[in-house]
């Protein structure tokens, strides 16, 4: 048999790869390889208070400072609702939905929380009490003007 170019190619390539493959095990940004036992990472708490988180900027949903794991929301139940409806917050002392979860999309309101609104954790989310991963460099409106009434007037 005689060596061409292409078997003189395929042989380096396959020469390469089995040295490569030799020389190192595969790194990754994983604490251990994929195919060995490695603990779970902790499961952080989620945050359980009934402190309102302040609010960045206007018209911000507010974050929800509980557990929602297991929650039903889809189109047949909403669980959220079972506390934070219209007819419940006496009974738990959740507050109301906003009211602007009873407009529809031409701001009529309804006798109910809109379709549009009904699905919360699409804007709503809950909090772990968990080290920010980024350290967080927002600075608010009202500390960036020394004297914000003043400034609006201008």
């Amino acid at each position: 048999m005689k060596l061409t170019p292409k078997w003189l190619l395929a042989l380096a390539i396959i020469g390469i790869t089995s040295m490569a493959m030799a020389a190192e095990p595969i790194t990754t940004l994983r604490s251990a390889a994929p195919d060995q036992d490695s603990p779970a990472p902790r499961i952080s708490n989620f945050e359980d208070n009934s402190e309102k988180r302040p609010r960045n900027y206007p018209e911000q949903p507010p974050t929800i400072p509980h557990d929602i794991e297991g929650y039903q929301i889809d189109r047949n139940a909403n669980k959220c609702l079972s506390c934070h409806a219209r007819s419940r917050t006496g009974d738990s002392g959740a507050p109301m939905v906003s009211i602007t979860h009873f407009m529809d999309r031409d701001s009529q309101f309804l006798a109910a929380v809109s379709p549009r609104r009904y699905f919360c954790t699409q804007c709503h989310v809950s909090q772990k009490d968990v080290k920010p991963l980024v350290d967080n460099t927002f600075v608010d409106i009202d500390q960036l003007l020394p004297n914000n009434s003043t400034r609006i007037a201008e």
